[in-house]
């Protein structure tokens, strides 16, 4: 697997509360790892929020003495909720603080991923298939029938979720299994360029005859080219 990864302030905000990372090393007993996490609760808060919550994954990971991949990230996970949900009930100026959280890895032909909140994942293969399931407002009320995509009301209330690391006592994230190919595509990113990039513009950037980095600004470019709204976290890798 080659990786690549960027984040971006955009054009609206002062600041970048989206933390990356990603390496095609082994972390841990994982053979690979990416996360990206998109925080919130203020200025200081959200900052705080998504880079306490990649440090404190990534140290559980390479620590944990689980052999069982699914045990190491969901330990990592629940441990990772509890230290922000302590950190935002014991002091005010973290108070309502929480991060999105999407976080994957390769073993060798099935992809692995974990999911808190609207970070997206998608997989590019003969086509761009969005693999996780929003953890929003509009989303639920889609399933349920109560909505329409693109109505007045999903615009004015896409940004709420409904679930964030560190927001409850307990967490639990969603599960996602993916079986991938050589030349598959793998993207992970903050909301930040999912409301500001379609699907269909996403795929056309994935398909084109350009190496990985120049997807990945192109990927960055459009989203600020098409109002940058918010900060934008891009983490791009390819099967090999």
């Amino acid at each position: 697997m080659k990786v690549l990864y960027q984040s971006d302030v955009g054009r609206m905000r002062s600041q970048n509360q989206d933390c990356v990372f990603a390496t095609a090393s082994p972390q841990g007993k994982l053979p690979n790892l990416m996360i990206v996490a998109d925080g919130m609760g203020g200025h200081r808060a959200g900052d705080y929020a998504s880079r306490r919550a990649i440090e404190e994954l990534t140290a559980r990971i390479r620590t944990s003495q689980y052999e069982n991949p699914f045990l190491i990230v969901s330990d990592a996970v629940r441990q990772t909720n509890r230290v922000l949900y302590l950190k935002s009930s014991e002091e005010e100026e973290y108070r309502g603080m929480g991060t999105t959280m999407t976080l994957a890895y390769l073993d060798r032909n099935v992809l692995h991923a974990y999911q808190i909140g609207d970070s997206r994942l998608y997989l590019m293969s003969d086509g761009l298939k969005q693999v996780t399931v929003d953890h929003s407002y509009v989303e639920e009320m889609l399933r349920k029938g109560l909505i329409e995509r693109d109505s007045p009301e999903y615009r004015q209330k896409k940004n709420i979720i409904t679930r964030a690391l560190g927001g409850n006592d307990f967490i639990a994230a969603d599960y996602y299994e993916e079986q991938v190919h050589t030349g598959d595509q793998i993207l992970l990113c903050s909301d930040g360029l999912s409301n500001m990039v379609s699907d269909t513009q996403i795929e056309d950037i994935l398909r084109s005859d350009t190496t990985l980095r120049q997807k990945t600004e192109s990927l960055i470019w459009l989203a600020n080219e098409n109002g940058g709204q918010d900060n934008i976290s891009v983490v791009l890798a390819v099967v090999e």
